[in-house]
C-alpha cells in the first residue's frame, strides 16, 4: 500500500532535479568557499550564485539574504540579535507563532532581558491591529515586532504590508516567520516594510537543514555565532555548498512553477473542504482555512464530528491506512498538551473534537483526497 502523504506543512518530499544537482555538487565542488584556491573558488561561485538567484526573485540585495540552517536558526538570530545588539526591550507577538519565535522570546522574557507583549488574536487568526497600532503606541521605546505570515496550522495569511507600515509609523522593526509562504507566494520582500524574513528549503521541496535569513541592509542585526568570518560575518561556519545548491534549485523550480502549482493547489484544497463537507456531516474548519482568499491554498485544519473516545485512536488509524497528517504542527511531535494555535483560537468545548491539519503539495491528486475522505468517515462510522 502506497501512502498518501498530506503533511506538506511540516515538510516536502525533495525533487529529483534537487537530489541530481547536490550529488553533483557535493561530488565536483567539494572545496571550502573560504579558501583561496581554484577548488574554494568553485565552491564560492555556487554559493554566491544562490545568493544571487533567490535576492534577484525577492527584490532585495545579495548581500541581505545570509544562508543558515532554516527558520529556527534565523528566528532566534533575529530576535536574539535585536535585544543583545539592537537595545530592543520590548517586543510584540502573538500567541499562536511557530515555537521557534515564541520559546525565544519567552525565555528572554523570564530572564528580565525584554517586555513581551502579546497582540489579541481573532478567531481567524488573524492579528487584531487595534490591538497592535495600541501596543505600539505604549511607549517611545523602540521595538521589535514579530508576526508569521502564514499560520503553519491553520494557514491564515497575513497583510505583510499593512502590518509593517504600522510597525514603520511607530518606528519599530518589523520580522516575519515566512516558513510557509517563501516558495508558495509571489513576493518582493525589496518593496515591502518588512525588515527580517526566515525561510526554510524543506518546505518547497528542498533538502532539510537549510535556509536563509533576510536581514534589510542597515538594520544593524549581527550573529549570534562566535566563530569565523562567513555570510559577510553574519553566520559563522563553513557553508553547507551542497545544501545551498539544492536550496537553489527547488527555489527556481518553485518560483518557475508557482502560478499553476497555485492554481492546482487551490482547486485541490477546494475539493478537499467540499468532499469533507459532503461526506463528513458537521466537518468544521478552524482559522480561515476554509476560505481560499485569506490562507494559504496549501493548508486545511478540520475539525472533525468524532467524539472523544474515537478521536484517541485516530491518528494512529490513520497512520495505518497509510495516511500521514497533523495533529498540529510536527515541532510538536510527541507532546500531550496539544496545539498551542488551537488551544488560543477554539473554546476548550470546541477542543474537544480532533483537529488534523492536511497539507498539500503538488504531488497530491484528488484520488488521495477521495481516500482519506472514505477513511475518515469509515473510522467515524465503525
Amino acid at each position: 500500500m502506497g501512502l498518501i502523504y498530506v503533511d506538506n506543512a511540516a515538510t516536502t518530499a525533495v525533487f529529483p532535479e534537487v537530489v541530481a544537482a547536490m550529488h553533483q555538487t557535493i561530488s565536483a565542488h567539494y572545496g571550502n568557499p573560504s579558501s583561496i584556491h581554484a577548488a574554494g573558488r568553485s565552491a564560492k561561485a555556487k554559493v554566491e550564485s544562490a545568493r544571487k538567484t533567490i535576492a534577484k526573485e525577492l527584490g532585495v540585495l545579495p548581500q541581505e539574504i545570509i544562508f543558515m540552517s532554516g527558520g529556527t536558526e534565523g528566528d532566534n538570530t533575529v530576535i536574539q540579535s535585536a535585544v543583545n545588539h539592537l537595545g530592543i526591550k520590548h517586543v510584540i507577538s502573538s500567541p499562536i507563532e511557530h515555537h521557534a519565535v515564541l520559546h525565544p522570546l519567552r525565555h528572554l522574557a523570564e530572564k528580565g532581558l525584554i517586555v513581551l507583549h502579546m497582540v489579541n488574536v481573532l478567531p481567524s487568526g488573524m492579528p487584531d491591529l487595534d490591538d497592535l497600532v495600541r501596543l505600539l503606541q505604549l511607549n517611545d521605546e523602540k521595538k521589535l515586532v514579530s508576526l508569521m505570515h502564514v499560520n503553519n496550522e491553520v494557514g491564515t495569511v497575513i497583510d505583510l504590508k499593512k502590518i509593517g507600515d504600522l510597525c514603520h509609523e511607530h518606528h519599530a522593526l518589523f520580522h516575519s516567520d515566512t516558513v510557509q509562504s517563501i516558495g508558495h507566494f509571489p513576493m518582493k520582500l525589496g518593496d515591502l516594510p518588512v525588515d527580517f524574513a526566515v525561510a526554510s528549503a524543506h518546505k518547497f521541496h528542498g533538502p532539510k537543514g537549510i535556509g536563509f535569513l533576510y536581514a534589510k541592509k542597515q538594520t544593524g542585526l549581527s550573529s549570534i555565532l562566535k566563530g569565523g568570518s562567513q555570510e559577510r560575518g553574519m553566520r559563522a561556519g563553513t557553508e553547507a555548498v551542497h545544501d545551498i545548491v539544492g536550496l537553489e534549485t527547488a527555489f527556481k523550480i518553485a518560483y518557475k512553477n508557482m502560478n499553476h502549482d497555485a492554481v492546482y493547489l487551490k482547486d485541490l484544497k477546494k475539493y478537499c473542504i467540499k468532499k469533507l463537507e459532503m461526506e463528513l456531516a458537521g466537518t468544521l474548519f478552524n482559522g480561515a482555512c476554509s476560505n481560499t482568499e485569506a490562507s494559504t491554498h496549501t493548508i486545511v485544519n478540520a475539525r472533525l464530528p468524532i467524539d472523544e473516545k474515537k478521536a484517541n485512536l485516530l491518528a494512529f488509524h490513520l497512520d495505518l491506512q497509510g495516511i500521514c497528517c497533523s495533529k498540529g504542527s510536527a515541532c510538536q511531535s510527541g507532546s500531550e498538551t496539544g496545539s498551542h494555535v488551537l488551544q488560543h483560537l477554539l473554546t476548550p468545548e470546541e477542543n474537544k473534537r480532533p483537529s488534523l491539519r492536511f497539507s498539500f503539495s503538488i504531488q497530491n491528486t484528488k484520488s488521495e483526497i477521495d481516500t482519506l475522505v472514505k477513511t475518515l468517515v469509515d473510522y467515524a462510522n465503525s
